[in-house]
Formats: structure tokens, C-alpha cells, sequence
């Protein structure tokens, strides 16, 4: 029986699950949008909301932390000056799942995970987007 056992499997051994949960982690928070199938961006949605909530206490105990699970000292730099400031004001659910359709190999359901916010940040950038 499976009962209280949070989490997906996702057809990985528990440590390539975490060191690939970690990359996309990285890569989200790096590049603000990443594309990834539904089930993964699900799972990365959990870690990353917690990544920000640690943002938003903001003392040496949680940059620490952050720094424990984000591969990148520059991108735990980026989540505790700038992405920590964006959400202040806001309860939870910094993320946005956008479902893709299916890949084309495997037919896979592919997501694009963002945060939220991503758009206006690009409109503002004074990029105009294909529509």
C-alpha cells in the first residue's frame, strides 16, 4: 500500500530523480521558463514554490539552505535579490503550468513551467510578441 507516500517515481532511481529535479529547479529559476513534460513540471512546481518561500524569509539559514539544493550560486543570488521581490506580496502558487499538447516522438504531454509574472516581464523588455 502506498498510502502517505507523496511524490511520482517518475521511472528513476531516487537519486537521478533528485539531481534531475535540482537541474530543472536551476534552470527555472535561471531562465525564468522552462519546457518539460506534465508530470515532471509538476513535481519541479513543488520544489521551486518551497525554493521561493525560503526566498522570501530571506535570512543566512534559508540562503543556506538554497544554496543545499540549487546548483548555482548566481542563480540563488538572482532568487533571494530579484524573483523574492516579485512575489512579497503574494500567498503562493508562483508558478504557472501551461499544458503543450504531446511530443512528437512519444507522445508524451509536455508543459511549459514558468513563473508567474514571466509575461510581463517580457513585455515590458520592449519585445513584442508573435500573435
Amino acid at each position: 500500500m502506498r498510502h502517505r507516500k507523496a511524490g511520482r517515481k517518475l521511472g528513476r532511481t531516487a537519486a537521478h530523480r533528485k539531481a534531475m529535479l535540482r537541474n530543472m529547479v536551476t534552470s527555472l529559476f535561471e531562465h525564468e521558463r522552462i519546457v518539460t513534460t506534465v508530470p515532471k513540471a509538476k513535481e519541479a512546481r513543488r520544489v521551486a514554490d518551497k525554493m521561493i518561500t525560503l526566498a522570501k524569509r530571506g535570512d543566512l539559514h534559508a540562503r543556506r539552505q538554497a544554496h543545499s539544493y540549487i546548483q548555482s550560486k548566481d542563480v540563488v543570488a538572482k532568487l533571494f535579490d530579484e524573483i523574492q521581490g516579485q512575489f512579497a506580496d503574494r500567498q503562493g502558487g508562483y508558478t504557472r503550468i501551461i499544458r503543450t499538447g504531446v511530443r512528437q516522438g512519444d507522445a508524451a504531454p509536455m508543459a511549459i513551467l514558468e513563473l508567474v509574472g514571466y509575461e510581463e516581464q517580457f513585455e515590458e523588455a520592449g519585445v513584442e510578441t508573435a500573435e
